[in-house]
């Protein structure tokens, strides 16, 4: 779907703005073979951001800071989300899968019982950037298959609005139109969306979903509503570039629409995500994700045993 092409809309008709709890600055850490990256979310955010586990954001137009890649490393327990802005990145895994991640595309793996994988750049220079997030798994699915697809750019869906913001649908569905993936149980919400400056967007969002906002571009404000009173116009918290904005729990809403409406002070783009909690312990040790200490245990015998997926 071209984001030019004449489609309906069904306009997200949000009541109750959620405000923003707290801002995030994230921390800058070495991961892989030596990649610098943003880690935004992280291990003490878990609970509160169930059931998203991590998201590390990338950007750099030196080589030094990423050519080395990310080489052989295992997973189990959970799915990862690669979303490439700019670049070229070469993805194997232990299951047989292979492909070619680039420019606007996306990859999402489920490393289920577990699957050892390689992410390396296919480039000598220019601009590397883009996100990962993990997203955990229910107790039930940890020890399914491992899968992968590619999604290349021409593939998620996009639309513009009214105002001119641009939507870019990588999962769940916004304004009516699905993204290219949906998922079961956690129910993951993850747009891009791109604001020229003075437009606003709207996005209505489930009660019980946990709910964050990451501006890569520009500066944006959050309106939180005065009870779904639309003659108020309420307070707007303002949301600079790389920062992250974890957003209020909607509580209860009396049957009034929640969402977040966001405007835009200067040109913006933004990742907005959100999701289902599992409401579950959550066991982690480095790229492995169970439940409990046992099962991390026997993750890493499996491991060492040879035991995860191979083609």
């Amino acid at each position: 779907m071209n984001a030019r092409d004449p489609i309906d809309l069904v306009p997200e008709r949000v009541s109750r703005s959620r405000g923003v709890e707290s801002i995030v600055a994230g921390q800058q850490v070495m991961d892989g073979a030596g990649v610098k990256i943003n880690r935004v979310l992280s291990g003490a955010l878990q609970r509160r951001l169930d059931p998203y586990l991590m998201l590390d954001a990338f950007r750099s137009d030196d080589p030094d800071d990423y050519l080395a890649g990310f080489p052989d490393h295992p997973h189990r327990g959970f799915e990862t989300v690669t979303y490439m802005i700019a670049g070229r990145m070469r993805h194997r895994d232990s299951a047989g899968h292979e492909g070619l991640l680039q420019n606007g595309g996306v990859q999402w793996m489920n490393a289920g019982r577990g699957v050892i994988h390689s992410e390396l750049p296919e480039q000598e220079g220019g601009t590397m950037e883009g996100f990962q997030l993990w997203l955990n798994l229910p107790a039930a699915t940890k020890m399914s298959d491992p899968w992968y697809r590619d999604i290349p750019a021409e593939a998620i869906p996009q639309f513009v609005t009214a105002e001119g913001a641009l939507v870019r649908v990588i999962a769940g569905a916004s304004h009516g139109v699905f993204g290219a993936v949906r998922r079961e149980i956690t129910e993951p919400l993850y747009l891009d969306v791109e604001l020229p400056a003075g437009a606003g967007f709207a996005q209505t969002l489930p009660a019980e979903c946990n709910a964050f906002l990451y501006v890569y571009r520009g500066e944006i404000e959050v309106v939180a509503d005065n009870g779904g009173d639309r003659s108020s116009k309420g307070v707007a918290h303002a949301v600079a570039e790389r920062r992250m904005a974890i957003l209020a729990s909607a509580g209860e809403t009396d049957g009034v629409a929640d969402g977040v409406i966001v405007s835009a002070t200067r040109a913006a783009r933004f990742l907005l995500i959100a999701g289902k909690p599992l409401k579950e312990a959550i066991v982690q040790y480095g790229p492995f994700v169970m439940n409990t200490r046992a099962e991390i245990e026997a993750t890493l015998r499996d491991f060492r045993d040879g035991h995860f997926a191979a083609a």
